[in-house]
C-alpha cells in the first residue's frame, strides 16, 4: 500500500502514532499522523450519533417508521432497523454511483426511493444498506433545517473539538489510490462525489481525531451524546456472524468479538482509501487505521491486532477501594440477603447506587442498579432487571417485610418459589 496511518488510544490519550509511506506517490509527499484520509461508512458512526441526539431530545423515536420524517419516501422501515442494517432496503442508492462516481442530490434521493426495492423483508436478516443511511442524514438534516454537513459541525464536531474531522479534504491529505495486482504501480482514484447521500461515508479524518471520537464511542460527552446511550448503541441489534458470533451490529455500531473482548467501531471503504477504528468498551483501549489504497489493505485487522496486543501489553490498574458514604435511611433496612425462587439476591449500597446481584447468576445478567421511584418504590436503570420495580411492603409496625421485585417475592428467609 502506498502509506498507513495508525494510532492506539485510551481513554482518548494517544498512547502511539505511527505513519509511514507516501501520502502523495507522484510527489513523494511522506504520511504523517497529521495527514486526512477518507474514512468512507466510519461516517455511519456520526450520523448515527447525530439520530441518537433527536432521539433523546424527544423528536424521533427509532420505532418511528422513516415515512414519519421523511413522507416523501417510497419505503417505510423503522429508524432503529435501519441503523442496524436489517431494514431490508438494497444496498446502495438507485442508478449506477460506483460506476458514474456521482450519487444523487437530495431531493433525487428522496424521488430515487421510488425505484429502490426491498430486497428482504424489514427484521429477519442484516442486510448492509448505504441507502438507509443516506435516508437517515437526511432526517437529521431536516430537523436541524439545514444540511447534514452543517448539523454534524454544530452537534457533534465542534463540540468534540474534531477540526481534522471534514466533508471535504483539508491539507495535508492522502491521495486514494489503486495498488496493480501484478506490478509495484499505482493509480489515482477518481473522486467520489457523494452529492445529498454524505451522511454514508463522506468524511476525511486523522487517527488523532478517531483516537477522541473511539473514546467518545465509549464514554460519551454530555455536550454530545451520555454514555448511557453509547451504551445502548453498543448493545446487540442484528448478529452478522450466525456461526462464530464474531462481528454484530449495534444501533449504528459495528461490534466485533476478539476472545474475551468486544470492541465497537466500523470500518471505512471509499476508492482509493480504507480505514478501521475499534474500541473496547472495558478497557477503553483502541486504535485507528487509515490507508490510501482501494484494495489489498486489512485496516479493521490491523486496528483489532493493535487493540488486543494493546488490551494484553497494558492491564488496566486496579481502582484502590475508598471509603464511601453511608446508605440513606430509607434504603439501609434494605440492605443484606434477600431470598426468591430458592436464590440469594442480595441488595447493597455501592457508590451512591442501590445494587442488586444475583449470586451465582450468569455473569452479565446478575446485576441490577436501582433509582428511587417515590416511596419505598425503586426502579432498576441498568442491568439484569432493567426498567422492572422493585417495591417495599411493610407491617403495621412500619417495619420491612418483604419485597416484591419484577413482582416476584422477597423474603429475608431461604424460602421455596
Amino acid at each position: 500500500m502506498p502509506s498507513v496511518s495508525a494510532s492506539v488510544f485510551r481513554d482518548g490519550e494517544v498512547l502511539c502514532e505511527r505513519a509511514l509511506g507516501h501520502a502523495d506517490v507522484e510527489a513523494k509527499q511522506e504520511a504523517t499522523p497529521q495527514t486526512q484520509y477518507r474514512i468512507g461508512s466510519i461516517t455511519k458512526t456520526f450520523t448515527a450519533v447525530g439520530i441518537l441526539q433527536l432521539r433523546d431530545a424527544g423528536e424521533l423515536s427509532l420505532d418511528d417508521p422513516l415515512t414519519a420524517h421523511l413522507p416523501e419516501s417510497a419505503h417505510g422501515p423503522t429508524i432503529g432497523r435501519m441503523l442496524a442494517h436489517s431494514s431490508g432496503l438494497q444496498r446502495e442508492p438507485p442508478g449506477e454511483i460506483w460506476e458514474t462516481m456521482k450519487a444523487p442530490s437530495r431531493e433525487d434521493l428522496l424521488t430515487g426511493t421510488a425505484d429502490a426495492e426491498q430486497v428482504l423483508d424489514a427484521g429477519t436478516w442484516w442486510h448492509y444498506s448505504n441507502l438507509a443511511f443516506a435516508l437517515l442524514g437526511e432526517v437529521v438534516a431536516r430537523a436541524h433545517g439545514a444540511t447534514w454537513e452543517d448539523a454534524l459541525q454544530e452537534r457533534i464536531l465542534g463540540p468534540l473539538g474534531l477540526s481534522r474531522t471534514t466533508p471535504e479534504e483539508s491539507d495535508p491529505a492522502a491521495r486514494g489510490y489503486f495498488v496493480e495486482p501484478y506490478s509495484d504501480a499505482v493509480r489515482q482514484e477518481p473522486e467520489l462525489d457523494l452529492g445529498g447521500a454524505g451522511a454514508l461515508g463522506k468524511l476525511w479524518s486523522t487517527t488523532g481525531d478517531l483516537a477522541r471520537w473511539g473514546a467518545f464511542l465509549v464514554s460519551g460527552d454530555d455536550r454530545v451524546l451520555g454514555a448511557g446511550t453509547l451504551e445502548e448503541m453498543s448493545h446487540v441489534r442484528a448478529m452478522v456472524d450466525h456461526v462464530g458470533w464474531t462481528v454484530a451490529w449495534g444501533t449504528g455500531l459495528e461490534l466485533y468479538r476478539r476472545g474475551e473482548s468486544v470492541f465497537v467501531g466500523h470500518g471505512g471503504a471509499m476508492p482509493g482509501h480504507l480505514a478501521g477504528l475499534v474500541v473496547d468498551r472495558k478497557t477503553k483501549l483502541g486504535a485507528a487505521v487509515l490507508t490510501n489504497t482501494g484494495s489489498g489493505a486489512s485496516p479493521e485487522k490491523l486496528a483489532l491486532d493493535l487493540a488486543v496486543a494493546a488490551i494484553a501489553a497494558l492491564p488496566a490498574a486496579a481502582d484502590p477501594w475508598q471509603a464511601g458514604d453511608p446508605a440513606p435511611a430509607a434504603i439501609e433496612p434494605l440492605l443484606g440477603p434477600w431470598w426468591t425462587e430458592g436464590h440469594q439476591i442480595v441488595l447493597s449500597w455501592r457508590k451512591g447506587r442501590l445494587e442488586a446481584k444475583l449470586i451465582g447468576g450468569v455473569p452479565g445478567r446478575d446485576t441490577s442498579f436501582l433509582e428511587a421511584d417515590g416511596e419505598d418504590r425503586f426502579r432498576s436503570v441498568e442491568g439484569r432487571e432493567r426498567g422492572e420495580l422493585l417495591r417495599v411492603v411493610r407491617d403495621s409496625e412500619g417495619e420491612v417485610e418483604k419485597l416484591y421485585f419484577a413482582t416476584y417475592p422477597m423474603r429475608r428467609e431461604p424460602s421455596t418459589f
